[in-house]
């Protein structure tokens, strides 16, 4: 059985006591009060996010795929980090992606007791095939699930990268992964609803990780996304200024460059920035490994 007593997100708030008595103003105050501690329980995990980071990108940069874990709200704040990878760095889903306990259903309705399988969490990485190239990021507010135990458990078993991403210091999960981050957050507003600030965490968390393992890889030039998919209005406008911002050239000229590129953002930018052929700045970029920078002084050392 599962002991989740003493628990630092298993504890009553004393700050919230009398919150059914408040207004909607007074209880909007006080949650937004005990957010307001999350930035800073994240801050103070910095380093491991970093090591995280590294960790990510070089296993991702050589092939691996980064494979979010979990139950529940845990599980669903990973599927929701990996999802967002395919249109804002055109990261194939194959790469990145969640694995709910309960399965794809659980995202959209609670399977009760899946999360208490430790069968299921080894059973699903093994469905996909998990490599000592991939990365696995457990994660677990308690930090005592036993599905996701056993997935990072497996993990090293395999030797992948498992880390581990939890709001409770020492949990099980931190002893069994090679890296541990837990912002620990305090007591919920509500006693032990963690999807309130434990989850704003772990949504910090993964969103560092995986925007800096892109940043590491060289999907981001200065502080654009271009390797953004322009796949509607919004994006194409958004990949059309992004295009513009970077080279100094008109919208016109931006959306025409677009569109000679094949609709890719990166290709475009060093076209104009290298004052080339798509097909030079598509080579220079399989060359450098889609790093846009690396691609343009690529092509400018080829003219010297």
């Amino acid at each position: 059985m599962i002991n989740i007593h003493g628990l630092t997100t298993e504890t009553n708030n004393e700050n919230t006591k009398n919150i059914d008595q408040l207004s909607a103003e007074e209880i909007v105050q006080l949650i937004n009060e005990e957010d307001a501690k999350v930035a800073a329980a994240v801050g103070a995990e910095k380093l491991s996010i970093a090591k995280a980071i590294d960790g990510v990108a070089e296993r991702f940069a050589k092939g691996g795929r980064i494979i979010y874990i979990g139950a529940g709200s845990s599980g669903r704040m990973g599927t929701l980090d990996a999802v967002e990878l395919t249109p804002t760095y055109s990261v194939s889903p194959t790469r990145a992606f969640g694995i709910l306990a309960g399965g794809d259903k659980a995202m959209y309705s609670a399977i009760e007791g899946a999360e208490d399988s430790c069968e299921f969490g080894i059973q699903d990485l093994k469905d996909v095939n998990l490599s000592c190239d991939d990365v696995v990021i457990g994660i677990a507010a308690s930090g005592r699930t036993p599905y996701t135990i056993s997935a990072l458990e497996y993990g090293n078993e395999i030797g992948a990268l498992t880390i581990a991403v939890t709001s409770n210091k020492d949990s099980e999960m931190a002893k069994i992964a090679q890296i541990s981050i837990a912002p620990v957050v305090g007591p919920e507003v509500i006693m032990g609803s963690t999807r309130m600030k434990a989850g704003t965490a772990q949504k910090m968390v993964v969103n560092m990780i995986s925007t800096g393992a892109m940043i590491k890889v060289g999907k981001v030039y200065q502080n654009y996304m271009v390797h953004v998919q322009p796949t509607n209005e919004k994006l194409m406008i958004r990949a059309t200024g992004i295009i513009s911002d970077i080279t100094g050239a008109s919208d016109t000229e931006a959306e025409e460059l677009l569109k000679k590129s094949g609709n890719n953002v990166a290709v475009a930018i060093v076209m104009y920035e290298g004052n080339t052929t798509r097909e030079s700045a598509e080579q220079a970029l399989d060359k450098t490994n889609e790093k846009v920078r690396a691609a343009i002084e690529l092509i400018k050392s080829n003219e010297q």
